[in-house]
């Protein structure tokens, strides 16, 4: 084992900017995925992430501090390693956390004495305990926070945001018991500004829990509120504004066409389920996933409304969807409500396009889409424009000139609508 060497098995969107990170700390870092392709991307310099630059990936390549490999095996010469694969939902909404438990045992063929493993994939409460430290007890023959030590620590990227740097938004590291809980701390201290130790992994657990189901309900929220006020002839975004003028006591949330990432669709739902496991119920979290899931639909009946008040109807109808994005100015397509609506829209009849340039193709409904190329006679030449995403490099002066109908789902418009009658927002 070797002081100054940390491992990251999983090298998307949470565990190459965490590799990153340690090597600006002076770390070498063993990167450790699956992917062949990743692998050979990283070793020519080239990042496939948005938020890490092909410079700072080459700097760190070249310099010897990330080592890509798809060998688990090398793990065995680190002081301490991160897990950050993805935890996605199953089509019934429990937890798949397959990819945990692979990892896990992959690593416990070659776990060593006194060497630190930390989970950073989102699981549910007690997974780290009742799940990840019995596998690695049981592979290794060692015992959990005596002769190795475990932890949980969420987390908490937030992909293109540049304001909150991962270095300096707080860390929170939970063990399985307090040497778990030192050593993850005091190793994560030569990286992040703050270390914030709790009592237990399963704390640390439901933090992360917390933090975007808190956010799911609130978005939830806002959906429910701006249909509503639609039906009685109220701008709510104007009343969202208004209400935040408030300096204590209310948050602002933004209604939009769905939701969509890797935590705020999935998370509420390993809490939801864990509570169910234990014989209690969730209602806010039952509630607000089904008012976000039934946003996209609404986006397709709003837009077939304004499509009936001009004689025309959804079937043949040409729809030019502006964004794909789960959000705005990042090329991640995970959860996107696009893809229903897509969906729902080629289910009517409708004659579907998009524009997106983080996104020039992906796979939906069994056919490969392709972004359009955009200029005014495309935009003349469709009966809705549907701005889905918020990208900021989009021309919304132009679009509302050049298009004969627009939806906006994300009062993207809001500087250039006024004196124009043919933009509709959500």
């Amino acid at each position: 084992m070797n002081k100054g060497y940390f491992g990251v098995i999983g090298l998307g969107y949470v565990g190459l900017p965490l590799a990153i990170q340690f090597t600006k700390a002076g770390y070498h870092v063993l990167g450790v995925d699956i992917d062949e392709k990743r692998i050979g991307l990283l070793k020519g310099g080239q990042s496939y992430i948005g938020d890490i630059s092909d410079a700072d990936l080459k700097s760190a390549v070249e310099q010897g501090l990330l080592l890509p490999t798809t060998d688990y095996g090398a793990l065995r010469d680190v002081e301490a390693m991160s897990i950050c694969v993805p935890t996605p939902l199953r089509k019934t909404r429990e937890p798949d956390v397959s990819f945990v438990v692979s990892v896990a045992e992959r690593i416990a063929e070659s776990l060593q004495k006194d060497q630190t493993v930390i989970l950073e994939s989102t699981v549910y409460p007690g997974a780290t305990n009742d799940l990840v430290a019995p596998i690695l007890e049981q592979g290794s023959g060692l015992k959990a926070g005596q002769d190795f030590y475990i932890a949980f620590s969420p987390e908490r990227v937030d992909p293109g945001n540049s304001k909150y740097l991962m270095q300096d938004i707080p860390k929170l590291v939970g063990g399985v018991n307090q040497a778990s809980t030192d050593q993850a701390a005091e190793l994560y201290r030569n990286v992040f500004t703050t270390v914030l130790p709790l009592n237990s992994a399963k704390e640390a657990e439901m933090a992360k829990l917390l933090e975007n189901t808190f956010r799911a309900i609130n978005i939830g929220l806002v959906n429910e509120l701006a249909t509503m006020s639609h039906g009685m002839g109220i701008d709510f975004w104007q009343v969202i504004d208004a209400a935040a003028t408030k300096p204590f006591g209310f948050m602002p949330f933004y209604p939009g066409p769905g939701w969509g990432g890797h935590c705020i669709p999935v998370d509420p739902f390993y809490l939801s389920w864990t509570a169910k496991a234990n014989g209690l119920e969730t209602g806010f979290i039952d509630h607000a996933g089904h008012i976000n899931d039934r946003m996209p639909g609404y986006v397709v009946q709003r837009v077939s409304d304004m499509l009936n008040d001009r004689n025309k109807c959804l079937r043949g109808a040409k729809i030019l969807l502006m964004g794909v994005a789960y959000k705005h100015d990042v090329a991640d397509l995970r959860e996107s409500p696009a893809l229903a609506i897509i969906n729902a829209f080629t289910q009517k009849g409708s004659v579907v396009s998009y524009h997106d340039p983080f996104i020039p193709t992906f796979e939906c409904i069994g056919q490969t889409w392709h972004s359009q190329n955009v200029d005014a006679a495309t935009l003349k030449d469709q009966d809705c424009v549907v701005i889905v995403t918020d990208h900021a490099s989009f021309d919304y002066q132009a679009l509302i000139r050049d298009s004969v109908l627009i939806f906006d789902t994300r009062n993207a418009t809001r500087e250039h609508r006024q004196g124009h009658s043919n933009v509709e927002v959500l």
